[in-house]
């Protein structure tokens, strides 16, 4: 287990994660090979590359420096169109959650709640990149992609250990090289950028294939590469997981491909190609099927990540079938059981119409209107149980997030012990719920009969 795995540790009275100064001596490098999302087309299918730094942190969002005793690293990257600047440091946990604190992120996320949550981390900290529109509005562009990448999509880990001395020598380079963006899709990409990152680790580790992605860098040959180095050089701890996306009300990101693998299982491109030059057609099925291009799979052997606990291995087949099942007759009896007080709305559609904002402690919670009533939600395993928070929403997002997480197919999105955890919570919801119930029918049954 590489140094992010042995840093991961459940304390203090939530279970959040802290780090222990002595476990900072050992540093890493982890390659994000980052899903797609959205539908513009075959190059989009190829996602995104980043490099998370165990040691290195961001003084500010362009200034490198060494982590200080239980800080948790930056997530570096290149993007297009990002204030001009060729390279962007955010810290761990704002740049997959896009909030400060682990205690603050969302079981379950509506793009609204995404949007408020991106906008109000960029107002603290990104305005140099970022800057209010002319009235003070939430600018355009593609600055959002630098908070809240596990909201859109699932990332894939590939950690392999360095040293604080090659991250100081990092942090110098980098801090005195120039950073202006010359951004280029085919030469100057996201996966150019890991490479040459992963590279001044370990010179020549990683490179592109000029048959399966025609010489363009990316990311999954990136992580292909990486996993056949760490291969080669077993003395090196290396270790890989996945970091599911949030569950949620956006659409679930897709398999990440490379350019040849995205050519060939894209009908739009591929089927009018074989009609015009089968020939061609013919050398992109070659070449997809001669190099492997779509056999690598990045979540194999991968572990679950949870900023809560340390990393573990997904929830067993056999095992999830059965908590499943267990969800499937809960829900069900509970359909039974209780009337629905929303007639025919969903939760998704009930959170669309929410406002998102934060309780007297900092933690996201959505606000809704039910009637005349304002019914306040929270949305964090810390308030979502708080006395002013909907009980019966609350099961029901709960409910939502388990079976998301249960949902078969790859990649893994959970543990055991996130179910257990997420069960649990369910079980103390349904009893809150049921208090709030007979609380309310008790304050009804003492209204004069002209308030009823």
């Amino acid at each position: 287990m590489c140094a992010l795995a042995k840093l991961r540790r459940s304390v203090g009275e939530l279970g959040i994660l802290m780090l222990v100064s002595a476990a900072l001596a050992s540093a890493s490098a982890t390659l994000l090979l980052e899903e797609p999302y959205g539908k513009l087309g075959f190059f989009t299918a190829t996602g995104h590359a980043a490099v998370y730094l165990s040691g290195v942190c961001a003084e500010t969002p362009l200034t490198l420096r060494p982590c200080a005793p239980g800080e948790l690293g930056a997530v570096i990257s290149r993007y297009n169109g990002v204030g001009g600047y060729d390279w962007v440091a955010i810290p761990l946990i704002p740049y997959l959650y896009a909030v400060e604190r682990p205690e603050d992120i969302p079981l379950f996320a509506n793009p609204k709640m995404v949007s408020f949550l991106r906008d109000q981390y960029r107002r603290k900290h990104l305005e140099e990149i970022a800057p209010d529109g002319s009235h003070g509005e939430t600018p355009a562009g593609n600055w959002y992609e630098l908070v809240g990448s596990a909201y859109d999509r699932t990332a894939y880990a590939f950690e392999i250990e360095t040293s604080a001395d090659r991250d100081r020598d990092f942090i110098d380079a980098y801090n005195k090289a120039p950073n202006r963006s010359h951004f280029m899709t085919v030469s100057r990409n996201c996966a150019d950028f890991a490479k040459d990152v992963i590279n001044f680790y370990y010179p020549g580790a990683l490179h592109r294939n000029l048959v399966a992605d025609v010489g363009i860098s990316t990311p999954k040959q990136m992580a292909k590469t990486m996993v056949k180095f760490s291969a080669h050089h077993s003395d090196i701890e290396f270790s890989n997981y996945v970091i599911p996306q949030v569950p949620g009300t956006a659409a679930r990101s897709a398999p990440v491909h490379g350019v040849v693998e995205s050519f060939f299982k894209s009908k739009k491109y591929i089927v009018p190609s074989a009609v015009v030059s089968p020939v061609f057609a013919g050398c992109v099925a070659a070449v997809y099927v001669g190099t492997e291009a779509g056999r690598f799979n990045p979540s194999r052997n991968a572990e679950v990540y949870n900023s809560a606990r340390d990393l573990e291995p997904p929830v067993g087949a056999e095992d999830r079938r059965s908590y499943e099942l267990e969800l499937s007759h809960f829900i069900a009896a509970d359909v039974a059981n209780t009337a629905n007080p929303h007639g025919e709305k969903t939760l998704a559609r009930m959170m669309s119409n929410a406002a998102p904002g934060f309780d007297s402690e900092g933690h996201p919670v959505l606000r809704m209107k039910i009637g005349d009533e304002t019914v306040s939600l929270g949305v964090t395993h810390g308030n979502i149980l708080a006395a002013d928070s909907s009980a019966r929403l609350a099961k029901q997002l709960l409910e939502v997030r388990l079976q998301e997480e249960l949902r078969r197919g790859n990649p893994p999105k959970v543990s055991a012990t996130d179910v257990d955890r997420d069960w649990s919570l369910l079980q103390k919801i349904t009893d809150a719920s049921g208090a709030q119930l007979a609380a309310r029918d008790a304050r009804t049954l003492q209204l004069p009969s002209t308030e009823r």
